[in-house]
């Protein structure tokens, strides 16, 4: 494939909105009690390496992207296959799932007592659904208008209930957090809020392991950048936590990618406090749609987040063909529409030197993106492969 299909792929990619994290600091991993942790990290990753069907999702070198960016390296994290269930978030809400039942047992309660509840844009409630049926107990899914039924299919699938509620991903949790409390149910959120952080722990513990398994497979090759999708943050904390951990002071560049349609986490860095977005437009990268950030997301993203950008929905389309299509040097990949978001992001920055030099890209620089998931709608992924938004 020509530098110039790469280029006319991502052409409509257009960042919107750039901010230097002003409250950035150099330091070593924390590794406090009551956050991301060696210990927590390292009983997630045992427990999920230890499931029927657990393997490590492939870490692709794209050497086509890295030759026309000019770097050493761009490493793309392939989560379409995790599980099964075509994205990341199979790791963390079934991982939430299996720890709350464990301990659910411990106090005399049989899983079929137990009902959790989540509010989800799709992939998340999956997982939940997917882990409340290994786990013998009851879920009830909240998803909001703009969800697809495709989606809500995939849910009812493994036994859900599924509740739609008129309105955005904020409608539809405050919906479930509502009835969870009326009817004594478990919510299990990938977002916290005051008073609610073990679940979203162990949701960002499973997380986690995609990290951990990158850095297994990079060997002796050292990170310099990564590019982190973010809705509410708990996906792109799950990355930077074994980073840290890690890399320690050394800690590479972390760049926040969101929808220019609901930066809540740019907003936020750029105010130094946690700031609603009020959406009022749907992203096609349906799983960053999401306007108020997790509490412990900021907590580990506030002090390690270098940049913060915001991207247009132009590329979506195009590239995931680009990738579907294969690059010369790497496999045909399948990749959902929020896994473009590092992608275009990169891309667009290429085009913008000032933008470049900034973010301290050069031919020594390894890129890690993450794919955040597969054809998680079967129905809208066939016709995007079609030609359905844009046209390369």
């Amino acid at each position: 494939m020509s530098e110039q299909n790469i280029l006319a792929a991502s052409a409509a990619a257009k960042i919107t909105k750039f901010v230097a994290n002003q409250s950035h600091q150099t330091l070593g991993f924390p590794n406090l009690p009551g956050s991301l942790n060696s210990r927590n990290m390292a009983a997630a990753s045992a427990e999920i390496s230890s499931w029927p069907g657990y393997a490590p999702t492939p870490l692709h070198s794209l050497p086509e992207i890295a030759a026309v960016c000019g770097v050493e390296a761009v490493l793309y994290k392939d989560e379409a296959t995790r599980f099964g269930l075509g994205s990341f978030k199979a790791l963390g809400g079934a991982y939430a799932v299996a720890s709350l039942v464990a301990a659910q047992k411990l106090s005399g309660k049989t899983p079929a007592e137990i009902t959790v509840a989540t509010a989800t844009d799709g992939n998340h409630g999956r997982s939940v659904s997917w882990g409340a049926q290994l786990a013998g107990c009851t879920a009830k899914i909240y998803i909001h208008k703009h969800v697809s039924t495709a989606r809500e299919q995939a849910m009812q699938a493994f036994g859900a209930d599924v509740i739609r509620v008129d309105g955005n991903y904020e409608a539809s949790l405050a919906a479930c957090k509502s009835d969870a409390e009326v009817n004594g149910w478990h919510i299990v959120s990938d977002t916290s809020w005051e008073g609610y952080r073990d679940i979203p722990l162990q949701v960002m513990a499973g997380y986690s392991v995609m990290a951990r398994e990158a850095l297994s497979q990079m060997g002796d090759m050292r990170l310099s950048h990564a590019f982190l999708p973010v809705g509410v943050g708990g996906l792109a904390a799950g990355i930077v936590a074994p980073l840290w951990q890690d890399m320690g002071e050394n800690l590479c560049k972390l760049i926040s990618v969101e929808s220019d349609m609901s930066p809540c986490f740019q907003e936020s860095i750029a105010a130094k406090t946690p700031t609603l977005f009020e959406i009022s437009e749907e992203t096609l990268m349906a799983g960053l749609s999401c306007g108020e950030v997790s509490q412990l997301a900021w907590e580990i993203l506030q002090p390690t987040l270098t940049h913060c950008l915001s991207i247009t929905d132009g590329a979506v389309a195009s590239l995931m063909r680009l990738l579907a299509r294969g690059l010369e040097g790497s496999p045909p990949i399948e990749a959902g529409e929020c896994s473009t978001a590092g992608l275009a992001a990169l891309l667009a920055a290429k085009r913008d030197p000032a933008l470049w030099s900034d973010l301290g890209f050069d031919e020594n620089s390894v890129i890690l993106l993450i794919g955040t998931e597969g054809a998680t709608d079967p129905e809208l992924y066939q016709l995007i492969m079609a030609g359905a938004g844009g046209s390369v």
